[in-house]
């Protein structure tokens, strides 16, 4: 059974930041496409960002203006979001998700294109 385990959620003051990891069991992890989503309380899942399996294309959702970076360690079957800069309206439960390799922001963004999904983690910003 394929395993996609969040870690890194916790609460932190505003300004501050949080590193949340993704850990999977897939084989082909190497090759996914990897992205991050969350979900705040009576909202809508919302791309994070996301990341191609070599690395070298990545996209981010508007809201995040450079203060997140995604990465990805093929060899530990791990992808990261490293959250900076962070504010109450970041507060959300954070997921990872693995799919078939895209191209283009708006298919990266799109949920319905990742096929594994994780339990999340819940990122919560006081202010």
């Amino acid at each position: 059974q394929v395993q996609l385990v969040e870690s890194g959620g916790g609460l932190v003051q505003a300004g501050g930041s949080l590193r949340l990891s993704c850990v999977t069991s897939r084989r082909t992890f190497s090759s996914d496409f990897m992205g991050w989503f969350r979900q705040a309380p009576g909202k809508e899942r919302e791309f994070v960002a996301a990341i191609s399996w070599s690395g070298a294309y990545f996209y981010y959702g508007e809201f995040v203006k450079g203060r997140f970076t995604i990465s990805r360690d093929n060899a530990k079957t791990k992808v990261y979001l490293q959250m900076n800069s962070l504010k109450a309206e970041d507060t959300a439960v954070y997921y990872c998700a693995a799919g078939p390799e895209v191209r283009g922001s708006e298919v990266a963004g799109n949920p319905r294109m990742y096929d594994y999904w994780g339990q999340g983690t819940q990122g919560t910003v006081s202010s």
